[in-house]
């Protein structure tokens, strides 16, 4: 494999021309922890970024991070820890899924766009993305966004780099809000519901002034391996449903009690506060119940997003008819499946109950025969394809930055 190390934007640049020259598409990486996830890549030259790992900024005061594309998301989440802040989006690791280890890259992490639990209420990725810069299909350097947080004109185009797997342009440095991180959490757990009536009570829980920031379940399951981080909330043989809340500790305490009065209709609620709520939805976030290394190791996973009021049936249905396991997040806009091994990764039917539920399916983890099978991503209506591809075709003519990593028809 030809391995290409850049050492600054011009760097990056030159390799985009040449590659447009010799019409050699290019896959980009940073530590390449994300490369088991999309269509298997068409190429085998590789445009590895993790030399630009620097952080141009800090203004914890101005609530704002600069940095390279490939700077360690380790370290960053380190640096603005320190200052008692955090990205609010609660970026996934993807690590104990795929069995890769480190967290990435901030490139990395724009690019793939999967945020954790608290997207019900802070926002994805992009809603917190302010600028960066990149290098487009047709080897050109461009600036799109700033350093502050206001309203854009014209074109937002950084909000396009979000989620885009690295297929429009190769970014050089990124911008993004940080956010002061909670005093304190309170995770309420109510014990033994179905996955209707979980969903039943997680939606109602969002929907009460009581501003909460995360809410999932775990049905009842036999075959689901104990997890360090879920201890708190005992044997996996037994349904949980979480609901968290963050803020000052007062604040927080007031409100898990006005909540557990709100959901008493759906049990008596249990309350894990701080370090235990914490450890509880990092287990979530990671979705460590189907881990690599775990008893569901070698079953293949579905990322499955819905309108969260059809997420119960869809999850009750998909495990009925596969046999597999699922995890609820976002209030049930957010399924994790875990199927048994298939040739086609059950794609038939996980892609016809995510379409009949209004939703899309992302297959996340599978083997590489797997990928060269089926579309990884959900195919698109025509109508959306068909835009899709002209703002592909527009940031990247010739399909050189990680062809067909979306669509297999770009490979193609």
């Amino acid at each position: 494999m030809d391995a290409l190390r850049v050492r600054n934007a011009a760097d990056v640049e030159e390799v985009v021309r040449s590659a447009i020259a010799n019409e050699q598409p290019i896959e980009v990486i940073g530590h390449g922890s994300k490369r088991g996830i999309g269509q298997v890549a068409a190429t085998n030259a590789v445009l590895d970024l993790s030399a630009l790992s620097a952080v141009v900024s800090y203004e914890p005061n101005e609530l704002i991070i600069t940095a390279q594309a490939g700077a360690p998301l380790a370290d960053l989440l380190s640096l603005i820890d320190s200052k008692s802040q955090q990205f609010a989006f609660e970026p996934m690791d993807t690590g104990p899924l795929l069995g890769t280890t480190g967290r990435g890259t901030l490139g990395g992490m724009i690019a793939a766009g999967l945020a954790g639990p608290r997207r019900v209420r802070a926002g994805g990725v992009r809603d917190h993305l302010l600028g960066a810069h990149a290098v487009s299909g047709f080897g050109e350097s461009f600036k799109t966004g700033g350093k502050v947080v206001k309203n854009v004109t014209g074109y937002d185009l950084c909000k396009l780099l979000a989620g885009s797997w690295g297929t429009l342009a190769v970014m050089t440095e990124a911008t993004l809000k940080v956010m002061p991180r909670p005093e304190a959490e309170r995770t309420l757990v109510l014990r033994g519901l179905d996955d209707l009536r979980a969903n039943r009570a997680m939606t109602a829980a969002l929907g009460s002034p009581f501003d909460v920031s995360g809410a999932a379940h775990l049905p009842a399951s036999s075959l689901r391996p104990e997890v360090e981080g879920l201890g708190a909330v005992g044997s996996p043989r037994e349904a949980v449903t979480l609901v968290r809340l963050e803020g000052i500790t007062a604040s927080a305490a007031h409100r898990a009690g006005s909540l557990t009065k709100l959901l008493a209709p759906f049990g008596a609620a249990e309350i894990v506060a701080d370090d235990a709520s914490a450890a509880l939805w990092s287990a979530v976030r990671d979705v460590l119940p189907f881990a690599a290394q775990g008893t569901l190791g070698a079953w293949t996973v579905w990322r499955i997003v819905c309108p969260p009021v059809s997420g119960g049936a869809l999850g009750q249905a998909l495990a009925r008819q596969t046999g597999g396991e699922v995890i609820y997040d976002w209030g049930g806009g957010l399924i994790w499946a875990a199927l048994p091994p298939q040739a086609d990764a059950s794609a038939g039917v996980v892609r016809k109950l995510a379409d009949a539920a209004g939703g899309h399916a992302m297959l996340l983890r599978a083997w590489d025969e797997m990928r060269l099978a089926v579309d990884v991503f959900h195919p698109q209506p025509p109508g959306v394809a068909a835009l899709e591809e002209r703002v592909r075709v527009s940031f990247d003519p010739k399909a050189i930055l990680n062809r067909g990593r979306i669509r297999r028809s770009v490979a193609a």
